[in-house]
């Protein structure tokens, strides 16, 4: 088995000193961030990710293989910055206003970057100003998480919020947590929803146009 396939089995199973040490035995061995990343890593974060939706994975293992796969974008991300190799695009991410909830928020920042993303995590209780900031600021896309039925208006809020700050035309608002549907998503006006982490990154892709 060669060093990117046994990064990519190390990622997939969660572990976590086996990533680490095949990044840096990669890099010795000469292989390029990139090649690490987009060979390596991205498919066995999608592949975590099928194995999910399959239900031969659940939320804990997705959390051990996204911490795993974090770990050695740690170890590339400034030689990716060095090497020039562009984010897919830009994501803030933030649980709402009056929700501290951050289990599922963490794990699609970890699935996106996962993927290949450039992300920034806004953290929990974040208020429409700060979701407006990140929109002036140039991402490309907004991710917005609720565990709470009572937070949910909160969403809605944001959406406001960007459109009276003039800049809802250049960003794409996604949704999603535990109470929110497909059908809240339509009536608040957001232009995605995402059930759970897996389809998140799915849904990004599509909000960007990427194949």
């Amino acid at each position: 088995m060669g060093i990117l396939e046994e990064i990519n089995d190390a990622v997939i199973y969660g572990k976590r000193k086996d990533v680490v040490a095949g990044v840096e035995k990669a890099l010795i061995e000469g292989y390029d961030a990139g090649v690490i990343l987009h060979q390596s890593m991205i498919p066995a974060m999608t592949e975590v990710g099928l194995r999910f939706e399959r239900n031969e994975f659940f939320v804990p293992e997705m959390l051990i293989a996204a911490r795993a796969m974090q770990a050695g974008i740690d170890i590339l991300r400034p030689l990716l910055v060095e090497g020039g190799v562009e984010p897919l695009g830009t994501v803030a991410v933030g649980t709402v206003q009056g929700d501290l909830h951050d289990i599922g928020k963490n794990l699609v920042a970890l699935m996106l970057e996962g993927a290949g993303f450039e992300v920034r995590d806004l953290g929990v209780n974040v208020s429409p100003d700060h979701y407006v900031a990140a929109a002036q600021e140039g991402v490309q896309i907004i991710g917005l998480s609720a565990l709470l039925t009572t937070t949910m208006p909160a969403m809605k809020a944001v959406i406001d919020a960007l459109e009276a700050a003039g800049v809802r035309g250049q960003v794409k608002v996604m949704v999603g947590g535990a109470p929110v549907t497909q059908t809240y998503a339509d009536e608040i006006g957001a232009d995605g929803y995402s059930p759970d982490a897996s389809s998140a990154t799915r849904l990004a892709k599509q909000l960007l146009n990427i194949e």
